[in-house]
């Protein structure tokens, strides 16, 4: 392969090398375009309850609607949702179909800067390895769809800066002020965007001057803070960047940061063991042997520094490389820092600094080399982009589905504990608890103050009807994680089984409510709590109605209600329609019909009841009581004695001992002598 080795009018459009990065952005990831969904992807992908047009308002209006607040991002999530629902291939197509066009915008973004290698670079982007972890994996989108949006920012604002004095130049910096917002919106980190626009600025003119270059960047540097303080605010009060696991002094955090930009810089000249989990670091026992990657650091830029008079562009990518990564280098809590320091999709942005000066490099090298030289050159080149293509498609084979990732990663990483508890999650939502058993044991082994792994344990135990044993995991995941709210609310529900424990239940429901005013399941389990303690109905539909109220679409919560309208006189109508709006959601649920089955027959309409009892046997057909009630309801409609009796006979097989039972088919073969 050999591309344009000098630079062509900005304005041409190469589309041939569109098709070539599209081509083999295909052939890397290939194998991940029929993956499953995987880790964190059930918080991106569109919950239910903001499916609707409502919902959407939710995404832009409610901080706490989504995991994190990128409104944009998960408006696309939304959009996609409508267009192919939960099949995973429409958004593998469209992670790969952004990453093709982020790569093709950086083609166009260096070829208008008139650097050589340009196509290079955009190739080198589109198959590396470390950006396997972006584009195969879909909670990424937001690195995909934010670059998109970052590359097209900068390319209208050097439209902006080419074109001053004129007409069009304040609508190119509006245009390009509009996409840097979407790409915050989408994510945080393109809040690098103003800063490396001035380190093109100092490259290409070897000055900054404060009206030309930075008074235009000023409102996007505002932005950009603002946006990344909300960020920092969101993961430590939200996600839960906080506690233990992020205490870090200054001096160990600066350390930090400097053995964090040369793993990057590592992995990104030998994309060799990459894995979905690094091991996480013991920062404050390694930390004092890392003042030489920051002595290193600060060489090589007092090198770059020392060459600037003559060659400004590798001091310019180091700025952007080290300037774009700052956001993950350690000075910032994010959530992720849990599990590891370091992850190959915090360095996809960042990574074109690094891609454009070596592509820019090689390319040059070559121009300037002679002809046997310039073939064997691009002969390697192109032995070089095949090998990188080949490895990503490896990497992009580990995200066909969840064992097949955290099997990958434990081999390379054998104390990964969050693999270990999220195959033991996966093993268990699978009907397999044996071995989600022995992967939650053995996340605990590995982090005894492992709280997901308490709180899934608890779950397990609590399938498996050991109440005290999942009580007592909820405790624990309580008390190692500040106001865990999913704990909380497991730890009420399995308290409300429990005899003599009705008024701790609902404590620790009312706590789940307190910490998270807007999550309706607790809402509603904690109105199921209340409905047990006598003389606390009025209390518990008042949380059904909440619950109802935050998610219009929670069948429980409407069949919940429904069996509170039941015991109330003169709101079986009302019941009725709450039975009957639960069953619009979720028609399988076999005791919502036996329940709608025994409304309708308290209000006079037998014919319907039995309609609901037989679908309930349908789908349950060891519900004995339900043919009891069928029985009942059959006896009050002349001439179908003999299906009534039918219906005991069947029930006294599985109840042999109902005296009531036995006494109503009595009566009927009596009278039917």
């Amino acid at each position: 392969m050999e591309c344009e080795t000098v630079s062509q009018e900005p304005n041409a459009v190469p589309w041939w090398t569109a098709a070539l990065i599209l081509f083999l952005a295909l052939a890397c990831y290939w194998p991940a375009l029929h993956g499953g969904f995987v880790w964190d992807d059930d918080g991106h992908v569109t919950a239910p309850e903001l499916r609707s047009l409502s919902g959407l308002g939710q995404i832009w209006f409610n901080i706490h609607a989504t995991q994190q607040y990128y409104p944009l991002l998960h408006s696309a999530f939304w959009a996609e949702h409508l267009l192919w629902g939960d099949e995973t291939l429409g958004y593998h197509v469209a992670n790969v179909l952004e990453h093709a066009a982020a790569a093709f915008l950086l083609v166009l973004a260096l070829r208008r800067l008139g650097l050589p290698g340009a196509c290079l670079a955009g190739v080198v982007f589109a198959v590396h390895p470390v950006c396997v972890e972006s584009v195969a994996w879909i909670s990424e989108q937001k690195n995909t769809l934010s670059l998109v949006l970052y590359l097209l920012a900068a390319l209208a604002y050097l439209r902006f800066d080419g074109e001053r004095g004129t007409p069009a130049a304040r609508r190119h910096y509006y245009l390009a002020s509009l996409l840097f917002v979407l790409a915050l919106l989408t994510k945080t980190v393109t809040a690098t965007l103003p800063a490396a626009l001035l380190v093109v600025s100092w490259w290409r003119r070897g000055r900054l001057e404060w009206r030309r270059d930075v008074r235009p960047l000023v409102p996007w540097f505002a932005a950009g803070a603002a946006s990344g303080l909300l960020t920092a605010w969101v993961e430590r009060t939200i996600i839960g960047a906080e506690g233990t696991a992020f205490d870090l002094s200054i001096v160990e955090r600066v350390l930090l940061a400097g053995r964090v930009v040369w793993f990057y810089l590592g992995k990104l000249l030998w994309p060799a063991h990459l894995m979905f989990v690094y091991p996480r670091w013991d920062v404050g026992a390694d930390a004092p042997g890392w003042a030489g990657y920051l002595l290193a650091a600060a060489v090589v830029t007092g090198i770059l520094w020392g060459l600037q008079r003559r060659f400004r562009g590798p001091l310019a990518a180091w700025l952007f490389f080290v300037g774009s990564l700052f956001p993950a280098l350690g000075f910032f809590n994010v959530y992720p820092f849990v599990f590891s320091y370091v992850a190959d999709h915090f360095q996809y942005l960042a990574s074109m600094g690094i891609m454009a000066a070596a592509s820019t490099g090689a390319v040059s090298l070559l121009d300037r080399a002679a002809p046997s030289v310039r073939a064997a050159g691009w002969g390697l080149v192109a032995v070089v982009v095949a090998a990188l293509v080949t490895l990503s498609n490896l990497q992009s084979r580990t995200y066909a589905d969840e064992p097949t990732l955290y099997q990958a990663t434990l081999e390379r990483n054998p104390g990964c504990w969050m693999a270990h508890n999220n195959l033991g999650l996966w093993y268990r939502n699978h009907g397999e608890p044996d071995k989600a058993l022995g992967h939650y044991k053995e996340a605990l082994r590995l982090r005894k103050d492992y709280p997901q792994a308490h709180n899934n344990l608890g779950i397990l135990y609590e399938d498996q009807g050991n109440l005290e044993g999942a009580a007592a995991e909820f405790r624990e995941a309580i008390r190692t994680t500040k106001n865990y709210v999913a704990a909380h609310n497991n730890l009420g529900n399995v308290l409300a089984k429990m005899p003599g424990h009705g008024g701790e239940s609902i404590d620790e429901l009312r706590e789940a409510v307190r910490l998270q005013p807007d999550f309706a399941s607790a809402h509603n389990n904690l109105g199921a709590a209340l409905s047990k303690e006598p003389g606390r109905r009025d209390e518990a539909m008042a949380e059904y109605k909440e619950a109802l109220r935050l998610r219009p679409d929670y069948a429980d919560a409407h069949a919940n209600l429904g069996n509170a309208y039941a015991d109330l006189p003169g709101r079986l109508n009302d019941a009725i329609e709450e039975y009957e709006w639960a069953l619009r959601l979720n028609p399988d649920d076999a005791e919502v019909h036996s329940n709608l089955g025994l409304a309708l027959n308290s209000a006079g309409r037998p014919v319907e009841a039995i309609a609901e009892y037989a679908e309930a046997l349908r789908l349950r057909p060891a519900f004995a009581e339900i043919r009891f009630n069928m029985a009942l309801a059959l006896l009050s409609i002349p001439g179908r004695e003999n299906e009534a009796a039918q219906q005991l006979e069947a029930f006294l097989q599985a109840r042999p001992g109902n005296q009531t039972a036995q006494k109503l088919l009595a009566d009927i073969r009596a009278s039917q002598r």
